[in-house]
């Protein structure tokens, strides 16, 4: 038994080499694709400094845990995946984003295909499981357009909770934004502080209404840039990174690759607008190029 007081969890270790989030790196441990001194890993294993951990196969370097924490704000467009590869070729939200020489970027939270707007990546994996864990309380806002009547009764059954299939859920507030009287469309913002799969549309369609677009506006303290182009990401700076390890009781960083908050000027938007524009053309090439090859 290793001394607690010199060891850590297998996971945390895992999450703050910026190989994936805590719960993510959990899985691998089932699933077996961990090692540690020769031995399948399993849950609970705690690891010193002078443990050999190797993960699929390849030997972790403990030398990333010094790596500094940075965070990138992503404007997720509908129609994109919140995975790294997809077999069928669909974009995904990775494809777009910055290498990393010694770790990789680990979403907070998820999206799914048809949900656009903010989106968290960290290189830090202890951040995004705290952001990302209901203890936290980690508050989340979303503009929603729903189609059909919603009628004062609905939003007091969403404000005050439904059950879904997976437990009671609710929103923490509900803002209802002016429409024209005639139409079948009607805005809301909405915020909870859990991230359930499709729990917004569920909500929704627990009253008997379908969402028709639903975006992410603000996770936390941290808003949507309202100028940051659809597909384009900016990386925060130290005090945008603080306030969001603030916010789950983490310590200060003090180191940082953005020293103050890059503008988004004209030429900045500009230049992001058409990288944007170049890769959708290039992943339109690909996708020609595979679909002739294949027959």
């Amino acid at each position: 038994m290793k001394n607690t007081n010199e060891s850590e969890k297998l996971q945390k270790v895992l999450a703050n080499n910026g190989i994936g989030s805590r719960r993510e790196m959990e899985r691998w441990i089932s699933e077996g694709r961990v090692s540690v001194n020769g031995s399948t890993a399993t849950l609970g294993d705690r690891v010193s400094t002078y443990d050999q951990i190797m993960v699929d196969g390849q030997a972790l370097s403990r030398t990333k845990e010094r790596q500094p924490c940075r965070v990138l704000m992503y404007n997720k467009p509908e129609g994109e995946l919140c995975a790294r590869v997809d077999p069928e070729g669909r974009p995904t939200v990775f494809e777009r984003l910055p290498k990393l020489a010694q770790s990789r970027w680990i979403t907070v939270g998820r999206l799914d295909i048809n949900t656009s707007g903010l989106l968290l990546f960290t290189n830090d994996g202890e951040l995004a499981n705290r952001l990302m864990h209901p203890s936290h309380e980690v508050e989340r806002e979303y503009a929603v357009r729903v189609f059909g009547e919603v009628t004062p009764k609905m939003l007091r059954n969403l404000a005050k909770g439904v059950e879904l299939e997976d437990g009671q859920a609710k929103f923490n507030n509900i803002h209802v934004k002016p429409s024209e009287p005639e139409s079948l469309n009607h805005w809301f913002n909405v915020t909870l502080s859990e991230g359930r799969n499709r729990e917004v549309r569920r909500l929704w369609e627990s009253q008997g209404v379908q969402v028709s677009r639903l975006i992410r506006v603000r996770y936390g303290n941290l808003e949507l840039f309202k100028r940051l182009p659809q597909g384009a990401w900016i990386e925060l700076d130290l005090t945008n990174v603080n306030a969001l390890r603030k916010m789950v009781k983490l310590p200060e960083e003090t180191v940082t690759k953005v020293l103050k908050q890059e503008a988004l000027d004209h030429t900045k938007l500009s230049r992001m607008r058409r990288s944007v524009r170049k890769h959708k053309q290039n992943k339109v090439v690909g996708q020609r190029q595979r679909r002739k090859t294949s027959r």
